[in-house]
């Protein structure tokens, strides 16, 4: 997003911050694998940080199940899927991030040794959370109750045609052969992404890809 567009959605952001007189207000970026969620994030947390507003980050994917865990569940090609990660726990430890809680240990996730890091963030009393990811707004369960638990959500919707390249990139990088990332882009990424851009509805602001990041 460049910088004018972003000053402008976190001034309007403020102002609902300091209209909704909650102890703590939590912002969800919501949309596809690979659309810059995260860092989209970190640029708003600085954005704030930098006039003196104090936030924090606490991303989605520290709650995808252990490896082994999926191994257990036959699920380790489907990674990323929503039943891949801990719904309930995420839900509830926003939850807690949501009352208030003056110390939560926010688990993230290392693309090195692909499994989640506990207590990779400590929350402690900054007055803006920002959560981010794939499905902050699904309807069904288990992730019904996430939406109730933002006080605002930002979708950022990226089409196909940009998704994949980015995607791509991502697998390559990671070691996976341009054969293997083809297959979890066509088998799991896409049709993921399809399921997020059916929650756009669900959002506050729709940011378009020709104007972010």
């Amino acid at each position: 997003m460049t910088a004018n567009l972003l000053d402008q959605a976190l001034d309007d952001l403020l102002k609902r911050v300091h209209a909704s007189g909650s102890g703590r207000f939590v912002l969800g970026i919501v949309g596809p694998p690979g659309a810059g969620k995260s860092t989209l994030a970190e640029r708003a947390c600085d954005r704030l940080t930098a006039d003196g507003h104090r936030a924090a980050v606490a991303p989605m994917d520290g709650f995808h199940r252990s490896n082994a865990e999926l191994e257990a569940m036959g699920a380790r090609g489907r990674k990323g899927d929503p039943d891949t990660f801990d719904a309930e726990a995420y839900a509830a430890m926003l939850r807690h991030v949501r009352e208030g809680e003056q110390r939560v240990e926010w688990p993230t996730f290392s693309r090195v040794t692909d499994e989640p890091v506990p207590g990779g963030v400590v929350i402690t009393d900054e007055p803006i959370v920002i959560t981010e990811g794939n499905y902050l707004l699904l309807e069904g369960e288990p992730w019904k109750d996430v939406r109730g638990l933002l006080d605002e959500a930002w979708f950022l919707d990226v089409p196909e045609d940009v998704l994949v390249p980015r995607l791509l990139e991502r697998f390559l990088a990671g070691g996976r052969s341009r054969e293997e990332a083809e297959a979890k882009i066509a088998g799991s990424d896409l049709p993921n992404a399809r399921l997020v851009r059916g929650t756009r509805g669900r959002a506050d602001l729709v940011l378009d890809v020709g104007v972010v990041l």
